[in-house]
């Protein structure tokens, strides 16, 4: 007789957000696994070169905590390495929480730090993606129907086309080719580019970019968002599609 599989503990749990898209499947699925999301936790580095954090158009993601509808936590830290640790482990130390949620895929730097703050505060480190295999990920997102575009890109191969472009069947392709070309993580895993969500299942409503400006230097650069709005999804005249 085979042995009963073990089930999901729910818990209560706070989600790390960035508004891109690795943080944002992580959350979904911590939801679909029947986690109770209690918080979103968003640090805020004061630099552009954060070894933890996402920096490009961070001030989102109080749009995006409106969007799905989940209590934001955020605290700014000065995006030093490995001080700014101290200042998540401060921010996670004052939540009545059992566990923490990341979007963590391959990067042990991050995985084995976020590791050590869980253990220091006994939480549980929640890592839906963690080890699973790039391409899949992203044809998930795409089937989900994720509004997934790209705002920033910082490795060879990619240019100024990249920045806004939707993640669709197509740019995955584009990816996998700078992939094999130069070695690009499909999933931006090593920083090589960053993401910004519009739009997901588990939304109540979708961030639509009224003003955007590219900033460009060199061979990389972002999507500055200096202005977005929520709408409602039901919307009929759908003014992302013009």
């Amino acid at each position: 007789m085979a042995a009963p599989k073990a089930e999901m503990v729910s818990m209560p749990v706070a989600a790390l957000v960035t508004g891109g898209k690795d943080s944002t499947l992580a959350l979904y699925r911590a939801l679909r696994q029947g986690h109770q999301v209690k918080y979103l936790v968003t640090m805020l580095p004061q630099r552009e070169d954060s070894w933890m954090f996402h920096y490009p158009n961070i001030h989102l993601v109080d749009l995006f905590a409106e969007a799905v509808d989940i209590p934001l936590v955020k605290a700014e830290t000065p995006g030093v390495k490995e001080e700014e640790l101290r200042d998540l482990k401060k921010l996670l130390s004052t939540l009545n929480i059992d566990g923490v949620v990341s979007g963590a895929i391959a990067s042990q730097y991050q995985k084995t730090r976020i590791d050590g703050v869980c253990q220091e505060l006994k939480l549980r480190h929640i890592a839906p993606l963690w080890q699973e295999e790039p391409t899949k990920l992203l044809r998930e997102i795409i089937d989900l129907g994720f509004q997934v575009i790209i705002i920033g890109v910082y490795a060879h191969g990619f240019t100024q086309k990249w920045l806004g472009r939707k993640i669709d069947s197509t740019t995955l392709k584009d990816l996998l080719e700078l992939n094999r070309r130069y070695g690009v993580s499909p999933v931006g895993e090593g920083g090589e580019y960053e993401t910004l969500v519009l739009d997901a299942p588990l939304f109540k409503k979708k961030m639509r970019l009224v003003q955007t400006e590219i900033v460009w230097e060199d061979q990389s650069g972002h999507l500055l968002v200096k202005r977005a709005e929520l709408e409602d999804k039901n919307e009929k005249n759908d003014k992302d599609s013009t």
